[in-house]
C-alpha cells in the first residue's frame, strides 16, 4: 500500500483548546492556509494555498484512493479540517499517527513524542512553531502599528511566513519518521477501528439543552453575585476572593494561623468551632469555589451553532490500559446528581428562577452541580439509554486470577461486597442482611473490594475513603489482612505478574502465565525496546526501555520511561501490583470496546461513554434491557469472564 504523510495549518477565530476541533473547523471564517505532504518515497512537499497554489491533482486523487493509506500526527484534525475545506475523503482510510505512539507507551505531543522515540536533534519538531501558529493562525489585536488589522497575512511578514512553510514541512517529516519508528510494533486492525469510530461519535456529538444551560449560567451569575456581597458585607474586605485578604481576615477573627486557602483547608476550617460569621463566610467561599460550575461555562465555549458538543472523548487518553479520556467538558468527572426531583430542578433552572432554586434546594451552587448531567441530552424523537458494567474491575480481576468463590459470586446472586465480608469475617452470608448486626460488615467487604485489588494497603483503603465511611485508622491493617487471606488467588496473581516481567526483562526470554503472554520486543534499526504485556484480546500493553534495578525498598524491580506525575517524561518503577492495575483495566477497556462494537454493528449511535458506561441517542424503541443483554453476551476471547450490565432509558444524561 502506498502511504500519504499529511500536515495542514489553519486558521480560525475559535479557540481550539477551549471549543475543540469540531467547533473551531466549523467557524466561518476557517481557512486552510498550508497543506504539505509526502506521497510515498516521495519528498516533502508543500502548496500555498493562501497565494493560490493548488493541492496536486495527483494528492488529491490519493485522498480518494482507498489503495492509499492516509496518516497525520493527530489525524482527527486533518481528517475534519480536509473534509470541511470540500478535500472529501474517508475515515476508513486514514491511520493517526499520535494513537500509534499512545498504543506504543509513548507521549502526546508531535515533539514530545520525536524526543522520547529518539528522533535526531534536526527532525524534531521547530521550536518557533507556536509562535509562528500565534501569528498566522489566531486572530490579532487590531492597534494603530498594524493598521486596525485582525489578522497577520503571509505579505506582514514574508520572512515569518517562509518560516511557517518550513516548519509546516518539518512536521510531515518529524511524523513520518515517527511513522517508521512505529511501524514495527503495529496497532492492530481491530484497534485502528476502535480509533475511526471514536472519531466518528466525536463528529457526531452530543446534544446540549440550550435552555438549561443558559437558565444556569444566569444563575450562577446571580448566585455569585449576591454570595460576594454578602461576603464584602460580613468581612469589609474590598475582595473578599483574594486568598491574602480573606486569610488575613480569619486569622484576625479567630486567632489561628491560616495556611492556605485551599478546597481541603477550607473544609478542615469548617469542622472547627468558629465563630458564625466565619463559618459563614468559609460557606461562601467554598460554594463560590465550586470547580464544577466551570463545566456549563465550557460547554457555552464548545457548543456548536446546532446545540450539539463536540470530540468529548480522546482515544486512548489513559496512558498504556489505553482508556478513552475526556475533553473540553470533561465527562470522566461529572458531580453525582442525589436530588430527587431533578425534573422540576432543571424546570426551575430553565426558568432563570434563582429565588426559587435557592428557597427549594438551599445550597444554590450545589445543586447547579447536580444538574450539570442533565445538560446532556438526545436528539428530538429519541432519547437515552445508559447502561454501564458492574463491578467490571471486580469481575475481571477475580477471572484473570482464577478466585473462584468470586466467580461463583457474579456467576449467582453478585452480592459481592456481603459475600466479601462473608468471606473475610467467617460469617454466613445470610446474615449480613438490612437489620442484622453483621450488615455493618458489608461496608468493610465493599471498601475493600474496591481499595486493595492492586496490593494497596491501609493508605489505599483511607484513598477510597474508609475513615470518613467511619472506619477507625487502627481497624484498617486488619481489614487489608483479612482481604488478602480471602482472596489468595489475586495475592498470588500480583507476585506471578511481577516475577514474569522481571524473568522476561532479565532473559529476554517470553513468559507467560494464565491468559498473558510477556516478552521483550525491540528492533535493530532504531534501538527501541519494550516489555510488552499480551492481553486476552490480543492487544498488547507497552512498557518503553524496560531495565531492571533496585526499587526504593531495596529489591530487583521492573524500570521503564514513561510519564510520571509530574507530566514528564521520565524513568518510572513498577510492581506486581500495579501491573495487576494496569492489566485489569486495560482488559475492562477492551471489554467496553467489544460492546461499542455490537452496539455500532445494530446501528446504533453512542454519543459518548464514561469509564464503564455508555450514552446512546436511541429511538424510543430501544430499551435498557436489550443494550444490558448485549454487555452480558460472552466475549470469545475472554471464555468464562461473566458480566453483567445494567442500566436505564432517560430524556437527560443522569446518575440512576
Amino acid at each position: 500500500m502506498q502511504h500519504l504523510n499529511i500536515d495542514i495549518e489553519t486558521k480560525s477565530s475559535v479557540d481550539i483548546g477551549k471549543a475543540g476541533l469540531y467547533k473551531y473547523a466549523q467557524s466561518p471564517d476557517f481557512e486552510i492556509l498550508l497543506f504539505a505532504w509526502k506521497l510515498g518515497l516521495g519528498p516533502v512537499q508543500i502548496a500555498d494555498l493562501t497565494n493560490g497554489e493548488k493541492i496536486p491533482e495527483e494528492v488529491r486523487q490519493a485522498l480518494r484512493d482507498p489503495d492509499v493509506g492516509k496518516h497525520a500526527y493527530n489525524a482527527a484534525f486533518e481528517w475534519y479540517c480536509l473534509n470541511r475545506a470540500g478535500y472529501e475523503t474517508p475515515i476508513e482510510q486514514w491511520q493517526c499517527t499520535m494513537v500509534h505512539g499512545l498504543y506504543c507507551g509513548y507521549p502526546a505531543g508531535l515533539e514530545r513524542a520525536g524526543e522520547a522515540i529518539g528522533l535526531p536533534q534536526d527532525k524534531r519538531k521547530l521550536a518557533t512553531g507556536k509562535a509562528l501558529i500565534k501569528y498566522f493562525c489566531v486572530p490579532c489585536k487590531p492597534t494603530k502599528n498594524n493598521g486596525g488589522r485582525f489578522w497577520n497575512l503571509p505579505g506582514h511578514a514574508p520572512e515569518k511566513w517562509k518560516l511557517f512553510q518550513e516548519y509546516c514541512m518539518q512536521d510531515v517529516a518529524t511524523e513520518h519518521e515517527i511513522l517508521k519508528r512505529l511501524q514495527s510494533f503495529p496497532m492492530p486492525e481491530e484497534e485502528e477501528r476502535l480509533w475511526q469510530m471514536d472519531v466518528q461519535m466525536n463528529a457526531f456529538g452530543v446534544r446540549v439543552d440550550t435552555e438549561l444551560l443558559e437558565g444556569a449560567l444566569s444563575i450562577q451569575m446571580t448566585c455569585e453575585q449576591e454570595l460576594l456581597q454578602e461576603a464584602i458585607r460580613l468581612t469589609g474586605l474590598e475582595n473578599p476572593n483574594s486568598d491574602v485578604q480573606l486569610a488575613g481576615w480569619i486569622e484576625k477573627k479567630t486567632g489561628s494561623k491560616v495556611p492556605n486557602m485551599q478546597k481541603a483547608t477550607v473544609e478542615n476550617m469548617l469542622e472547627k468551632n468558629y465563630p458564625e460569621e466565619v463559618h459563614r463566610v468559609l460557606e461562601i467561599r467554598q460554594q463560590l469555589g465550586k470547580t464544577s460550575l466551570k463545566k456549563y461555562t465550557a460547554m457555552e465555549i464548545s457548543r456548536c451553532a446546532d446545540d450539539r458538543i463536540r470530540g468529548v472523548t480522546q482515544f486512548y487518553g489513559a496512558g498504556r490500559t489505553g482508556r478513552w479520556a475526556g475533553r473540553l467538558v470533561q465527562m470522566q468527572n461529572l458531580p453525582r446528581n442525589y436530588i430527587k426531583t431533578l425534573d422540576f430542578a432543571r424546570k426551575t433552572v430553565k426558568q432563570k428562577n434563582y429565588a426559587g432554586l435557592r428557597l427549594l434546594y438551599g445550597n444554590v451552587p450545589d445543586t447547579l452541580s447536580q444538574l450539570i448531567r442533565t445538560a446532556f441530552v438526545p436528539a428530538e424523537g429519541h432519547r437515552f439509554v445508559v447502561a454501564d458494567f458492574s463491578a467490571i474491575e471486580a469481575r475481571v480481576i477475580a477471572w484473570l486470577a482464577g478466585e473462584q468463590w468470586v466467580n461463583e459470586v457474579f456467576a449467582t446472586h453478585g452480592r459481592i461486597y456481603e459475600a466479601t465480608a462473608s468471606q473475610m469475617f467467617h460469617v454466613p452470608l445470610e446474615r449480613i442482611v438490612k437489620g442484622n448486626p453483621e450488615y455493618s460488615l458489608r461496608q468493610k467487604g465493599k471498601v475493600a473490594t474496591l481499595a486493595l485489588g492492586y496490593q494497596g494497603g491501609t493508605a489505599a483503603l483511607i484513598q477510597m475513603g474508609a475513615l470518613e465511611m467511619g472506619l477507625p485508622e487502627e481497624e484498617l491493617p486488619d481489614i487489608v489482612q483479612r482481604w488478602r487471606n480471602a482472596n489468595p488467588r489475586i495475592r498470588d496473581l500480583w507476585q506471578k505478574i511481577q516475577q514474569a516481567a522481571i524473568a522476561c526483562v532479565e532473559t529476554a526470554q517470553p513468559q507467560a502465565i494464565p491468559r498473558l503472554i510477556f516478552t521483550l520486543e525491540g528492533d535493530l534499526v532504531y534501538g527501541q525496546s519494550f516489555l510488552t504485556v499480551r492481553l486476552p484480546s490480543g492487544r498488547k500493553l507497552f512498557y518503553p526501555k524496560p531495565f531492571l534495578s533496585e526499587n526504593q525498598f531495596g529489591k530487583p524491580a521492573v524500570h521503564y520511561y514513561g510519564i510520571g506525575n509530574d507530566k514528564k517524561w521520565g524513568i518510572q518503577s513498577t510492581y506486581g501490583g500495579k501491573m495487576t492495575e494496569n492489566i485489569v483495566q486495560a482488559i475492562a477497556r477492551d471489554c467496553l470496546a467489544e460492546v461499542l462494537k455490537r452496539i455500532a454493528f445494530r446501528g446504533l449511535q453512542v454519543v459518548f461513554h464514561v469509564h464503564d458506561e455508555v450514552i446512546i441517542d436511541a429511538p424510543v424503541d430501544v430499551t435498557s434491557d436489550e443494550i444490558c443483554a448485549w454487555m452480558a453476551e460472552p466475549i470469545p476471547w475472554a471464555p468464562g469472564l461473566i458480566l453483567k450490565g445494567a442500566g436505564f432509558e432517560s430524556m437527560y444524561y443522569r446518575k440512576d
